[in-house]
């Protein structure tokens, strides 16, 4: 493929199943596209919810790595501020240490969750507007590099000795592509989340990029939320599901799992709910292959994305897993 495809899983939970169906619908995902050539694997982190079973991504990322033998597998992300750095750089060093040159590192500064749930994962109010010294602090563990006078100068993250995995910052903002650009890192900008500002972003890490110890030259991946289906009007009949589940989402509700297309179509939107549907709707690439080839290739060429990462709400794991290969066979050369 000339325009790299990745995956990311928020391991959804759907109606009629158990979180651990989703995990083990996760793991025969990640095996399947290890075999349609996509690059990476990354798990999300979120909390307080029904819907998704990836609370804890790094115990995600170990098992599927060791169910597979080619992808990347990483997070994206982690939520750096409802960690300690310290925790996080001893978790990837031990990931890095079972899975050589395959584990990458994607962080966050949103909460994955509810303003409630966020204060009782961090305690620490103060968390929350400190992401750049976080980050600092992070890359001092995995580097060996923490400055003389820090107070944990002392401090080094075992296992020691390990290789400190590619880092990559997340963002739906031109927030996320500044701390990137600044740091020599690796960025995603989430346009799943938020498309409005995805080519502004883009460009900006481009030009502000500074190559440090961590990144010689920018790359830039770009996050898409996809629906393929063989025909335009099956895409758009499993879209349902997205359509209620993020939904939900953005009203807070978390707390059913993610519906199935029968029960999403019987659903009846308050005017309110409708509008939401609509301004989701628009961030959700839905269609036949043909169509994914051209609006994708798109998005890519204006944003100039090396590599798409895809994350599909789909109830249905069979038709999950064929749209992943349908969009594979979309773009390949």
């Amino acid at each position: 493929m000339s325009l790299k495809l990745s995956v990311l899983d928020l391991c959804p939970v759907p109606s009629g199943f158990t979180p651990s169906d989703a995990i083990a619908n996760s793991i025969a995902l990640a095996q399947a596209v290890e075999t349609f050539g996509y690059h990476r694997y990354w798990f999300a982190e979120h909390h307080n919810t029904a819907m998704l079973a990836c609370s804890a991504p790094e115990l995600l990322i170990a098992r599927v790595a060791a169910a597979t033998s080619t992808l990347r597998v990483g997070s994206g992300g982690i939520m750096l501020p409802n960690h300690s750095p310290l925790k996080v750089a001893e978790l990837f060093r031990m990931l890095e240490a079972m899975f050589p040159t395959r584990i990458d590192l994607g962080l966050g500064r949103a909460p994955g969750t509810d303003p409630i749930t966020a204060s009782a994962l961090r305690r620490n109010a103060e968390d929350s507007d400190n992401f750049p010294q976080q980050l600092a602090d992070l890359v001092g563990y995995l580097k060996d590099v923490m400055p003389e006078g820090h107070p944990h100068a002392r401090v080094r993250a075992a296992p020691m000795g390990v290789a400190c995995p590619p880092i990559w910052i997340l963002g739906s903002s031109t927030y996320g592509a500044q701390v990137a650009a600044a740091n020599g890192l690796g960025f995603v900008y989430a346009h799943h989340i938020v498309s409005e500002h995805a080519q502004e972003a883009m460009h900006l890490y481009r030009d502000r990029f500074r190559a440090s110890a961590l990144g010689q030259y920018p790359k830039a991946m770009l996050g898409v939320s996809v629906i393929c289906a063989e025909t335009p009007e099956e895409a758009t009949r499993l879209a349902a599901t997205a359509d209620l589940t993020m939904m939900r989402t953005r009203s807070g509700r978390r707390g059913e799992p993610v519906p199935s297309v029968e029960e999403a179509l019987a659903y009846r939107y308050s005017p309110q709910e409708e509008s939401l549907r609509q301004y989701n709707r628009s961030r959700i690439h839905i269609g036949s292959p043909d169509q994914l080839r051209e609006s994708l290739g798109a998005l890519a060429a204006a944003t100039h994305a090396e590599e798409l990462v895809i994350t599909s709400t789909i109830h249905d794991h069979a038709a999950r897993v064929r749209s992943y290969a349908l969009v594979a066979e979309a773009l390949a050369d």
